[in-house]
């Protein structure tokens, strides 16, 4: 699933949405202290009431929310995993009853129970239902509507969340008027910070793909081999964090560690051109070959194959490796560089990196940034001085 799917799914979670039928909830309570199921309760998706059902739809919503490689990702099952989760979840998915299907997902609890101790009480959540996606947009003149013709999607979604302890509170009794301490001794369930969950299948190009589950981690970057590999037996997955992090290793083995800003500034450049040029499709892909002509565009000319596939066994210790460009390269048109030096902490644009240059001014290096209006401090406006 790329970000368009995700985003396309997500936004149909909402309260009496024809085109997303929830049709059953499945709630089971955890406790931290003995890593077992305390309570297990399932019912209709529309026997809540109408503030329950929004909250949850709200809690779906965040377990797809995120980036894709940050916070979501789609991890390949593995072949031949023993008590296999894509199994699991299939039988799951076709199950012809609401017995059958709690079955199938009390079998994923107990994989998360193995060996696992939580550090509070959680609440795992299950839902089934469908999702309906119309195959065209609707057309004015015609007055055909986009429900005419839909592709039928079946589901599963999984929320993981942890318990809190109630605040505790002074309150004022206006019957009585006297103030009251409040006693709570139920623990709040947080659906708005899930710590896991997960969508299966995969949706890609309108079709379901049930060798693909799309994970969602907790916090980015940090995927959670415990989950994404005991529990859900998916492949290994890079995040972006470390694909970026293998890029960087990268180009300074081919660079020797030292490139100019403006060089830097091309490199950004001549990626952001690649993940433009594919933007709506299967996310790109660098290898070496792609890496090197990326490089060559970007300035460095004495760069060649030989030397970029070099690099690439160096830090990967496999030369056939291929970066998303999407992961590597920080958001365009966002402050998303950082310059930290120590006297000032600046953030900049990778397209307006051009601007900006480290130069020797008076035996002293110094960072220079051309701008096109006067520079404004604290309200005061800065006169331009002259080079001496």
């Amino acid at each position: 699933m790329n970000k368009k799917d995700v985003a396309n799914i997500r936004k149909q979670f909402k309260v009496d949405n024809d085109l997303l039928k929830v049709t059953e909830i499945f709630n089971v309570y955890i406790m931290k202290e003995t890593s077992e199921i305390y309570h297990q309760q399932s019912q209709p998706f529309e026997m809540l009431d109408q503030d329950q059902q929004e909250l949850f739809m709200n809690n779906f919503k965040k377990v797809l929310t995120g980036q894709m490689d940050e916070k979501l990702f789609e991890l390949k099952f593995q072949r031949d995993a023993e008590n296999n989760s894509q199994l699991i979840l299939h039988q799951g998915l076709l199950s012809s009853n609401t017995e059958e299907w709690k079955e199938q997902m009390l079998l994923i609890v107990e994989k998360m129970l193995q060996d696992k101790q939580y550090e509070m009480d959680i609440v795992v959540t299950f839902i089934r239902g469908e999702y309906l996606k119309p195959m065209k947009r609707r057309n004015e003149e015609t007055e055909e509507s986009e429900r005419d013709a839909v592709y039928s999607h079946s589901f599963i979604l999984c929320s993981i969340n942890k318990t809190q302890d109630p605040k505790k509170e002074l309150l004022f009794d206006y019957v009585e008027k006297e103030f009251k301490y409040n006693i709570v001794v139920d623990p709040i369930i947080n659906l708005n910070a899930p710590i896991a969950g997960f969508l299966f299948p995969c949706f890609t190009d309108n079709a379901a793909d049930v060798n693909h589950i799309l994970y969602s981690a907790g916090k980015a970057n940090e995927l959670g081999f415990e989950f994404s590999e005991k529990v859900l037996n998916a492949q290994e997955a890079i995040t972006a964090e470390e694909d970026k992090f293998v890029f960087e290793e990268i180009v300074k083995d081919v660079t020797g560690g030292q490139l100019n800003t403006s060089t830097l500034a091309n490199v950004y450049e001549e990626i952001n051109h690649v993940v433009e040029e594919n933007e709506g499709e299967e996310t790109p892909k660098l290898g070496h070959k792609e890496v090197e002509r990326v490089l060559k565009m970007s300035g460095l000319e004495e760069v060649n194959v030989e030397k970029v596939e070099a690099a690439f066994q160096k830090v990967t210790d496999d030369e056939k490796y291929e970066l998303k460009a999407s992961n590597i390269m920080p958001k365009y048109n966002a402050k998303s560089i950082k310059i930290d030096t120590k006297v000032a902490k600046i953030s900049i644009s990778p397209q307006d990196l051009k601007y900006v240059r480290q130069v020797n001014f008076n035996g002293k290096r110094c960072i220079l940034i051309e701008v096109e209006e006067d520079t404004v401090i604290e309200g005061f406006t800065m006169i331009p001085e002259a080079f001496n």
